[in-house]
């Protein structure tokens, strides 16, 4: 039996009605070296290529809807999946350019402020996001005051997006 995100306590008939998480986008300054980062520090996979997306191409009009706040032209895109099935989206904006935003970690306005990834080899992994241009900026603190083993620190990538890392998933974190 499959087990997916919110089935813990759940009957079949909910699971099978569940919302799930889907995917998540992230704005970068380099597609191809975003590509490498996520796929080098924790084991995503491209699928397909990475494309462009122009506001008078194939995909431009949606793009230019939902991108406007301000005047679309283009991006190049790609599209990365962690080994448990969720998506990243990365997005290397061109035309408007992208910008880095500061400070990254902008916890007191609305909206997303950080993801998370789940990295059993908790050292190894903040090595490599390391290795690979991106920035510890935080302690590594202990999770539960029970157990040395779970652990987190907060990171960003090289463009500023915050990830925290955790050494459990989020149920066998807080359960």
């Amino acid at each position: 039996r499959r087990r997916i995100c919110g089935s813990i306590g759940h009957n079949n008939e909910e699971v099978k009605m569940a919302n799930t998480f889907n995917h998540v986008g992230i704005g970068v300054g380099n597609i191809q070296r975003a590509v490498n980062f996520y796929r080098d520090a924790f084991g995503c996979r491209l699928l397909g290529e990475v494309f462009e997306v122009t506001s008078d191409g194939p995909n431009g009009e949606e793009a230019v809807d939902v991108l406007s706040s301000r005047p679309f032209r283009s991006m190049q895109m790609a599209n990365l999946v962690t080994i448990d099935g969720i998506g990243l989206e990365i997005f290397q904006l061109i035309d408007p350019p992208y910008e880095t935003r500061i400070p990254a970690l902008e916890y007191w306005k609305s909206g997303t402020f950080h993801i998370c990834m789940t990295a059993p080899d908790f050292d190894a992994t903040l090595q490599k996001i390391l290795d690979l241009g991106g920035k510890q900026i935080s302690q590594s603190w202990q999770r539960d005051p029970n157990d040395e083993s779970k652990r987190m620190v907060y990171c960003t990538d090289p463009w500023g997006t915050v990830i925290e890392l955790y050494t459990h998933s989020f149920v066998d974190t807080y359960k």
